[in-house]
């Protein structure tokens, strides 16, 4: 059975960080705020996709996805810089901000590795009904938190300086200029 969700409660899902640190010497952080076809804790599959018309809806009205500590919508530690889906998942790549205290705070507790998740703050617009949970098919994205206690294990954050990171990235990129000029 698939369902449109009307309700306007915000719904979050976590990721965890894992032990290597997506964190470079600038503040940056990148990695994936969530994966497609895995199931979380509570038994729900983000599928591919799920993403696109909330991000295009963002980016045509001029709007961001949010970067909060712990989804407390007081507390903004820094700016998501790029959100995207590709093959694997939603990537987001972005900058903690030293400047506010919270920013501080989250900066400090990941390079000691006492923070090591990810978590969205999403709205679902079109799932179906699982024996688990469910298939989300269609989410709108509002922000992604760093967190104490994620929800989806699987998901990691690559080290800013990775290659293969850079690779993957650079390849999406011009896979996604392909698409645009076909």
């Amino acid at each position: 059975m698939i369902y449109d969700s009307n309700s306007s409660s915000l719904e979050t899902k976590f990721c965890r960080f894992d032990a290597e640190l997506g964190l470079d010497d600038s503040t940056e952080i990148s990695g994936y705020a969530s994966l497609f076809n895995a199931e979380d804790k509570g038994g729900d599959v983000v599928q591919k996709g799920a993403y696109a018309a909330s991000l295009t809806r963002l980016s045509k009205a001029g709007g961001k996805v949010k970067m909060l500590w712990q989804h407390d919508p007081m507390q903004p530690i820094g700016v998501w810089d790029e959100i995207r889906e590709d093959d694997k998942g939603l990537f987001v790549k972005g900058r903690l901000l030293p400047e506010v205290q919270a920013g501080r705070e989250a900066l400090a507790l990941l390079q000691a590795g006492a923070i090591d998740g990810l978590s969205i703050g999403y709205h679902t617009v079109r799932a179906e009904k699982s024996a688990k949970g469910r298939l989300l098919h269609e989410i709108e994205l509002w922000e992604v938190s760093m967190v104490t206690f994620p929800m989806l294990p699987e998901a990691r954050v690559a080290p800013a300086d990775d290659e293969a990171a850079l690779a993957q990235s650079l390849a999406e990129t011009f896979r996604q200029a392909r698409d645009l000029l076909a």
